[in-house]
């Protein structure tokens, strides 16, 4: 009966997720396709140039939102309840000081920031005002994720996934009305991803609306020694998300040395579809986070063992079933979003698609190990694991193989860096199994 509820938690929790996660990856894969079909190539560069500053806009809302609500799971696993209220508001101490450094960096610093990613004359107007816009937007994208989480941790994964998906609906709907009827350009896809969580937060407030939730605005003094807490535990999530957007920033840079910004372009197909994919496994990864937080906080070490074998299993599955499909039909995805019919892009992004994503398997798993270690409280193998694929060893092996073979050098640089911290992320199991 326990592997039965187990399992039926597990398969609740982690389908609301992926579908919510899914659906919050379509902000940017939206405006990848609309700016494609409505700005061309120098659109499409444009905004791959800006992705990383989105990326860390997100990834700070993911830590404050993973951190908190984390921390928030396991002291009601443990029955600690007086402590609850001061993490949700600790949380939102953070989130209001972040939000206002991005909100001030749009304000005074977005051109600058544009030109420091390798916005040249062509694109840097684009560019620029990409980023200005989200980086207001910032504060409304950070208490989203923080909100998003908390609910999904306070027991109601169903309206946490409504809210996402809601929001990512709106955002498709929007990018069109505002790319293509009414002629707004960037601007219009920019603004149409800043506008979605907004709708999401409308649609998370029925949670707050209901007397059922635990976690409430209190009047409560700043804890630094809680916020610390909070931020060591969603630091993983920050790393993840701001290290895709440095290893863009140097993939750029490699690929634009190598192919200009046609091959730039190429890769913004790539990347784009890269969230998508790490979408999944990252809502397979916040599916379980609750269950084996608040396992873990009752004790139960059973339960948290069978709730990460099933994620396991399902990672293997659908990470396959991944790879199969964009191996089959690289050259009608690469398609959608190459509407000028350049051949070289066809070409780089093809052959991109088809070697980049053989690292599908071990990012899964790294991302899901890294979760479990997390919401054990062993933040040491989360950040190491972090740290190594997402900067230490990625960007060496992408100047690395790229000097070796040019641009398929750089393809090949994520799964090699993905395959060897799995292999670690292995040993680093074992060793705690041991003790």
């Amino acid at each position: 009966m326990k592997n039965t509820n187990t399992l039926k938690e597990f398969a609740k929790y982690t389908s609301l997720n992926v579908l919510g996660m899914l659906g919050l990856s379509c902000y940017i894969l939206a405006d990848t396709f609309f700016v494609s079909q409505g700005l061309g190539v120098n659109g499409l560069t444009a905004l791959n140039l800006a992705i990383p500053i989105y990326s860390l806009v997100h990834g700070s809302g993911l830590m404050l939102g993973i951190g908190g609500a984390t921390k928030y799971s396991i002291c009601k696993g443990r029955e600690n309840r007086k402590i609850t209220n001061a993490i949700f508001m600790n949380t939102i101490y953070m989130a209001a000081i972040i939000a206002f450094l991005f909100s001030a960096a749009g304000i005074f610093f977005s051109g600058a920031i544009a030109e420091a990613l390798g916005a040249d004359s062509a694109v840097h107007a684009m560019t620029n005002t990409y980023l200005k816009v989200i980086l207001l937007f910032a504060p409304a994208f950070i208490l989203n994720d923080v909100l998003i989480c908390f609910v999904r941790n306070d027991g109601n994964p169903r309206l946490s996934m409504i809210a996402m998906l809601g929001g990512s609906i709106s955002n498709v709907f929007l990018d069109y009305l505002f790319i293509f009827p009414l002629r707004m350009g960037i601007f219009g896809a920019v603004f149409a991803t800043g506008l979605a969580p907004l709708i999401s937060m409308v649609i998370l407030s029925w949670h707050l609306l209901k007397r059922k939730h635990e976690f409430h605005l209190i009047k409560t003094k700043p804890n630094v020694s809680l916020m610390r807490s909070l931020l060591a535990l969603g630091f993983p999530s920050l790393v993840t998300e701001v290290s895709s957007g440095i290893v863009i920033v140097v993939f750029n840079v490699i690929i634009g040395k190598l192919a200009g910004n046609t091959g730039i372009a190429a890769y913004g197909v790539v990347a784009n579809l890269s969230l998508v994919v790490v979408a999944v496994f990252t809502g397979i990864a916040q599916g379980i986070q609750p269950l084996v937080s608040k396992a873990h906080g009752n004790g139960d070490p059973a339960a948290v063992k069978r709730v990460v074998r099933y994620a396991m299993t399902a990672m293997l599955i659908l990470s396959c079933v991944i790879y199969i499909c964009i191996f089959l039909f690289a050259n009608p995805i690469a398609d959608l979003f190459n509407q000028e019919r350049n051949a070289l892009l066809q070409k780089i992004a093809v052959d991109g698609l088809r070697l980049y994503f053989t690292g599908a398997v071990p990012v899964g798993f790294n991302i899901i190990l890294a979760v479990f270690f997390t919401s054990t409280e062993r933040v040491m193998p989360a950040h190491l694991m972090s740290l190594l694929r997402g900067l230490i060893l990625i960007i060496p092996f992408a100047f690395l193989l790229s000097a070796i073979w040019g641009v398929t050098g750089v393809w090949l640089a994520f799964p090699t860096t993905e395959w060897i911290v799995s292999l670690l992320g292995v040993g680093l199991l074992l060793l705690r199994q041991r003790n």
